[in-house]
């Protein structure tokens, strides 16, 4: 009796450290592979066993109180240690199996990653993906994510890192808005087109525009009719006429093979070598990771 009872609060102790880092029962389900009630009950006999209030609950969020605080970051020290123990044991198998948890951005998943994922299930099928798409930047430490692959600089010094390959920012406008509005052959020639731009969902922040012109790179934010928030709206947009914009090339490549996008200003186009995969050091030895990470080399 005395061994079910201490499995019941580690288990309590793993949800509460989970769901205290997401703020919610759900996206702490999701992370630990259980369901949303399982996490909830785990966290309520934990709070009857402790005699103290985790959480304030809404119909929409967790929020810690203040006892709750106190006990988190000695919570997720526990959640951590037993991710370890998991990665040593995954590690002496030294097949590749278990769960694979991907984190990445939306335009990456749907061009970049999913294709790559039969791949890697038919080379190694013990192993399950679990690809999480999201644009906002996530803690993958306390998210429990084994390996994310992100566009950008580098923040997070606490983890592993990889560069993976270089990608171009271009231009791009359908066939009929180039054939009614003209085709700009210069950077300085945008001024009196419609214009469409992205808008970071992580930041809020729009996106500038680069330009290689001769040795210098430019920036510009053209005064865009229409500003979406995601990659794959934009390209679309642009697709049925709304105007110029600037996208990877490797988001719209299917556009252009397919006549709907034309690119443009081409010769200003610019070379950014920055889409990297990072993993916590705790993953370094994880065969799953390991092997997933000499696909994504293989195949960029």
């Amino acid at each position: 009796m005395k061994e079910q009872v201490g499995l019941d609060r580690l288990t309590g102790l793993i949800a509460f450290a989970r769901a205290g880092s997401l703020g919610s029962y759900t996206a702490a389900a999701r992370a630990l592979s259980i369901s949303p009630s399982a996490v909830s009950k785990s966290v309520q006999r934990l709070e009857q066993r402790l005699g103290v209030s985790l959480f304030t609950r809404t119909t929409r969020s967790l929020t810690l109180t203040p006892e709750g605080r106190e006990l988190h970051g000695r919570a997720l020290r526990l959640l951590q240690d037993a991710e370890e123990i998991e990665q040593v044991a995954m590690t002496a198998r030294s097949e590749p199996s278990g769960v694979l948890r991907i984190a990445t951005s939306l335009p990456l998943g749907i061009h970049l990653i999913a294709p790559a994922l039969p791949e890697f299930r038919r080379r190694y099928p013990k192993v399950t993906v679990d690809l999480r798409l999201n644009d906002q930047i996530v803690d993958i430490i306390e998210h429990g994510i084994d390996v994310a692959i992100r566009i950008g600089e580098l923040a997070d010094s606490r983890l592993l890192s990889r560069r993976l390959m270089s990608h171009r920012l271009c231009a791009f406008a359908s066939p009929d808005y180039l054939e009614a509005r003209g085709t700009p052959t210069h950077p300085d020639q945008l001024e009196g087109h419609d214009t469409v731009n992205l808008r970071y969902q992580s930041t809020g922040q729009a996106f500038r525009w680069p330009f290689q012109i001769g040795d210098r790179e430019i920036e510009i934010i053209p005064p865009a009719g229409m500003i979406v928030d995601a990659s794959e709206a934009l390209v679309a947009t642009l697709a049925a006429g709304g105007g110029i914009g600037m996208s990877a090339t490797f988001v719209a490549a299917r556009y252009v093979a397919r006549g709907e996008l034309v690119p443009i200003l081409t010769e200003f186009a610019v070379e950014r070598h920055n889409i990297t995969a990072l993993w916590p050091e705790s993953r370094r030895t994880n065969p799953a990771v390991r092997a997933f990470l000499a696909l994504l080399q293989e195949i960029f």
